[in-house]
């Protein structure tokens, strides 16, 4: 079932290769046969890459997508969840999204003050933005960075709506920023799990926290009145999609206001990633879960269609569908995120600019 008797497997990491770049004219290779390349190809330290954006908040015009405003501090993440869509925006930077997505991390420490200008021009109307949009604010690197803080601190001063999406308990430590903006009602908190099964999880998401690690997140959270969703994502067909009702049932316990939910799809170099990274990790089962994930796809890995790419289509999507309704009329009856109040926006809080 596992690879552990698999000599290829790169411990702790989700991907399993370095996928090319379809950006870059040329590609890594390994020479020589007996090895010389090693260390290049094995060399697994984290590196850091600083990126000085001129704007931080990216506006998607995705009609998939609840939320049109993101930020992401971070490019890359060190968490290296094998399924992840981000992986594909490492190539725009010239890395792979294999590998490389990560080993090599870009931070952006300049986010708080960006932000600060960005609700400080003329013509400003409050909107909710969401942390992040593509890899995780709260991931291991942000513990000693502290830039996802010093973005709360600023939508605290602004007031300013704000949604978080993490998998990491790191965000506990904000407790007090995301405590007073709860007050207001301008924060909501949604906690990604993927799988209560620890040995999928470690294989699925090798870098992050644990299931019950993430439940007692949602029910700290939730003990301080911070408004919690689970997301139950992604849900892979073969793998983790049986256990839809029991995270919905678990995460309610906890406190959960409200669920949402994807189905894996496996655009661009990820396809490549997942479909080497199954065969290592199951490979019995490999090419079940493939076909199963395709299924849900007019036939393929990928899917890039408005209305459909994330939340699948054809029979296995509809069972799925019906299993994530039932769990939530089963658990979460009656429950519902508070609206977020935009009328305490203050604009001129920041007009005498103040560096952090």
């Amino acid at each position: 079932m596992g690879h552990e008797d698999n000599a290829e497997y790169f411990k702790g990491r989700g991907a399993q290769v370095n996928t090319h770049n379809k950006f870059l004219k040329n590609k890594y290779v390994l020479e020589h046969v007996e090895g010389l390349d090693e260390p290049m190809l094995e060399n697994s330290a984290t590196q850091l890459f600083e990126e000085h954006p001129k704007k931080i908040v990216s506006e998607s015009n995705s009609p998939d997508l609840p939320f049109m405003y993101s930020i992401n501090p971070y490019q890359g993440c060190e968490h290296g969840c094998i399924y992840c869509y981000a992986r594909n925006t490492h190539e725009y930077y010239g890395f792979s999204a294999g590998l490389d997505f990560e080993r090599k991390i870009i931070v952006k420490r300049m986010a708080p003050q960006l932000l600060e200008e960005y609700f400080n021009k003329k013509n400003y109307e409050p909107v909710v933005i969401m942390l992040s949009g593509n890899t995780d604010c709260y991931q291991p690197i942000e513990r000693k960075l502290k830039i996802t803080r010093g973005l709360l601190e600023v939508f605290l001063k602004y007031k300013n709506p704000v949604s978080i999406i993490t998998k990491n308990n790191v965000i506990l430590r904000d407790l007090d920023i995301l405590s007073e903006l709860a007050k207001l009602n301008l924060v909501h908190v949604s906690v990604s799990i993927t799988s209560l099964d620890e040995q999928l999880r470690h294989k699925l998401e090798p870098r992050t926290i644990t299931a019950s690690g993430r439940l007692a997140v949602i029910k700290k959270l939730s003990m301080c009145n911070i408004p919690v969703r689970v997301m139950v994502a992604p849900i892979i067909p073969g793998l983790n999609s049986n256990e839809v009702p029991n995270i919905i049932k678990a995460a309610a316990d906890a406190g959960v206001l409200d669920a949402g939910f994807t189905i894996v799809r496996l655009n661009g170099s990820i396809a490549e990633i997942f479909t080497d990274w199954v065969y290592k990790a199951f490979p019995a089962r490999a090419e079940k879960v493939l076909n199963m994930v395709a299924a849900c796809h007019g036939g393929n890995l990928n899917d890039s269609r408005w209305g459909t790419r994330m939340s699948g289509e054809g029979n296995i999507a509809e069972s799925i569908h019906q299993l994530f309704k039932l769990g939530c009329t089963r658990f979460l009856s009656g429950r519902q995120m508070p609206e977020y109040d935009y009328a305490h926006f203050t604009p001129l809080a920041g007009r005498q600019t103040e560096m952090f």
